[in-house]
C-alpha cells in the first residue's frame, strides 16, 4: 500500500467535512483507480457528477499512475453566475 495525501475542494470538502486527508492506495495504482477506492471508502462522493484530478499540482488523466507520497486535488466543477 502507498500513502497518498488527497485535497479537497468545493462541494467535496462539503460532503467529506474536511479539506484534506491521507488516503491508502494499492501499488500500482492509477488515477482510475483511486477514483473507484475513494468512491468505495466514501460514497458521498458520488453526488459530485464529474470533478478534475490534480496530482501535485498538475492535472491528471485516469492512465497517470500514483507514488508514494502525491499529493491528489479532487477539484469539483465550479459552478458561478
Amino acid at each position: 500500500m502507498m500513502k497518498i495525501q488527497v485535497l479537497l475542494f468545493g462541494i467535496a470538502t462539503d460532503l467529506l467535512q474536511t479539506s484534506s486527508l491521507e488516503f491508502e492506495v494499492s501499488e500500482n495504482c492509477t488515477i482510475a483507480g483511486f477514483k473507484k477506492e475513494i468512491l468505495s471508502k466514501y460514497p458521498q462522493l458520488e453526488k459530485i457528477n464529474s470533478y478534475a484530478i490534480a496530482v501535485n499540482e498538475t492535472y491528471a488523466s485516469d492512465e497517470k499512475p500514483l507514488h508514494q507520497n502525491d499529493v491528489v486535488a479532487i477539484i469539483p466543477p465550479v459552478s458561478g453566475g
